[in-house]
C-alpha cells in the first residue's frame, strides 16, 4: 500500500464549483499551483463529485440524471465539461497535463456501481460478471441516488477491479471515494474490497475516505486500509464547525503517522462556492483563518484548499506559504491537547507538538469571542526552560520566555511558537 510519508496537500473543487466544475476551471488551478505553490509542497489537484454529470451547474444533485459511461458501466468525464475527454480518451489528457506541471492528479468516486449500468445489466470489464450480480440494490447513499453498493464477493470486486484498472491508465494519483467512511459497520466489507482493489491495480494512488465523522472505534481499520479518512462531515466557512473541530482534533491526533492521517476537510479559504456567485469568499476571518490553519497544520491534518485559487489575495498566500508552519505540517510528532480551560469566561485551548530536529511546537488558541491574555506557567510546556527563545510563526516576533508566559490573542484567533 502507497504510504506517503507527509499528509497530502492540494487542491479540491467542491468548495467552490460543488458538482460543477470543468476542465477549464480544473487547468487554471493546477496552472496557479504549478507557478506559485509547488515548491511549498502543494501537489495534488482532485476533480471532485459528478465529473460524470452533463448537466451538474451547482453544489446540487440531479437524481436521476443521464450520466457518461462506458459500455462496461465505468463512469466518464461528460465531455461538454471536459472536452478533453472526448472520443472515449477519459482523464487520461487532463491527468497528462496535470503531471507535465509536475504535480499530481485525483478524482472523486461514489462508493458502488453506477444504478443506470445495474438496470442496463452491463457486463463488468474483463470477466463473465454482469452489474446486476455485482449490485446489492438495498446499499444506496442516502444523500446522491447515483449508485448502487457492491456485493462483496467475486463479481462486486471484479466491478472495483475494472474502475481502478482504468484509473491508472489515465493516470490518476488520488482517490476521495464517497459515501463510505461513516458507513461502518454495514459496508465494511465493502470498504475492504475497494482497497484491496486499489492496491492491487499496480499504480499508487492516495486513497482518502469520506465523509466522516469517521467511527473512533474503527481507527485502526482506517489506518490499514487508507491514507486519510475525515474526522467531519463536510467543513464549512462557518465558527461553530472550526470551534467544534478541537475536540474531534483532540481524539485523532494520536491516529496521525506516516501513511496514516485523520482529514479535518477542506481549507475554505478565499472565493467559494463560486458556482452561486463569483463575489462569494470565505465568511472566515483572518483570524479564524489563522486558528483553522494552526489546527489543521499541528494535528498533521491533510491540508486540502479549497478556493478558487486564481482569486486569493496576499492574506491567503501568506496563509499557505508559510514555510515554518508548513515544516511543523510535514515532520512534527507528538501533537496533543495539554489543556483547555476558561478563565474570566475566556477559553484557552493549548496545544504542543515536538519537532524532528528537537525543538518544540506550542500553539495557543482563544476560542472566546473577546480579545483576551491567558496566562501560562512555564512549567506546563513540559521542559522548557526559562529565558528560552520563542519565535511566533505567523508574525515572525520573537521573546524570551520566562517563568510565566502571558500571551495576548485576538478573538476566535491563534498564536504558533517554535521553541528550538
Amino acid at each position: 500500500m502507497f504510504r506517503p510519508k507527509i499528509a497530502p496537500r492540494g487542491w479540491n473543487s467542491w468548495d467552490c464549483y460543488g458538482a460543477a466544475v470543468t476542465e477549464k476551471e480544473v487547468r487554471q488551478n493546477a496552472e496557479f499551483m504549478a507557478k506559485h505553490l509547488k515548491k511549498y509542497g502543494w501537489e495534488y489537484v482532485v476533480v471532485d463529485i459528478q465529473w460524470y454529470e452533463p448537466g451538474a451547474v451547482s453544489h446540487e444533485y440531479r437524481p436521476f440524471a443521464d450520466l457518461c459511461m462506458d459500455e462496461y458501466g465505468r463512469l466518464l468525464p461528460a465531455p461538454n465539461r471536459f472536452p478533453s475527454a472526448a472520443d472515449g480518451k477519459g482523464f487520461a489528457p487532463l491527468a497528462e497535463y496535470v503531471h507535465s506541471l509536475g504535480l499530481k492528479f485525483g478524482i472523486h468516486i461514489m462508493r458502488g456501481i453506477p444504478r443506470q449500468a445495474v438496470h442496463k445489466d452491463f457486463p463488468v470489464f474483463g470477466t463473465d460478471k454482469t452489474a446486476r450480480e455485482a449490485a446489492r440494490f438495498n446499499s444506496i447513499c442516502m444523500w446522491n441516488p447515483d449508485m448502487y453498493g457492491v456485493t462483496p464477493d467475486e463479481a462486486g470486486r471484479a466491478y472495483y477491479d475494472s474502475i481502478f484498472q482504468l484509473y491508472a491508465e489515465w493516470g490518476v494519483d488520488f482517490i476521495k471515494c464517497d459515501d463510505i467512511c461513516r458507513e461502518l459497520p454495514h459496508e465494511e466489507k465493502e470498504m475492504i474490497i475497494l482497497s484491496e482493489a486499489l492496491n492491487s491495480c499496480g499504480r499508487e494512488m492516495v486513497l482518502s475516505l469520506s465523509p466522516g465523522p469517521a467511527l473512533l472505534e474503527k481507527a485502526e481499520l482506517y489506518k490499514q486500509l487508507a491514507n486519510m479518512w475525515r474526522i467531519t462531515d463536510d467543513f464549512w466557512d462557518d465558527w461553530k464547525l472550526l470551534y467544534a473541530m478541537f475536540e474531534r482534533a483532540e481524539k485523532w491526533s494520536i491516529h496521525a503517522g506516516a501513511g496514516h492521517f485523520p482529514d479535518a476537510d477542506m481549507l475554505p479559504i478565499g472565493p467559494i462556492r463560486q458556482d452561486y456567485d463569483k463575489n462569494n469568499k470565505t465568511a472566515f476571518t483572518e483570524d479564524e483563518q489563522i486558528t483553522m490553519m494552526t489546527l489543521w497544520s499541528i494535528m498533521r491534518s491533510p491540508l486540502i484548499i479549497g478556493g478558487e485559487m486564481t482569486g486569493f489575495d496576499d492574506f491567503t498566500m501568506s496563509l499557505i506559504t508559510n514555510e515554518a508552519v508548513l515544516k511543523m505540517h510535514a515532520s512534527s510528532k507528538n501533537a496533543r491537547q495539554v489543556f483547555r480551560r476558561k478563565t474570566d469566561g475566556k477559553e484557552c485551548i493549548l496545544w504542543t507538538a515536538d519537532d524532528c530536529d528537537g525543538g518544540k511546537y506550542i500553539a495557543v488558541f482563544n476560542t472566546g469571542d473577546e480579545d483576551g491574555v491567558f496566562e501560562i506557567l512555564l512549567e506546563e510546556l513540559e521542559g522548557i526552560p526559562a529565558g528560552s527563545k520563542a519565535t511566533e510563526l505567523w508574525s515572525g516576533e520573537s521573546i524570551a520566555l520566562g517563568s510565566v508566559f502571558c500571551p495576548e490573542i485576538a478573538a476566535h484567533g491563534a498564536k504558533l511558537w517554535y521553541i528550538g
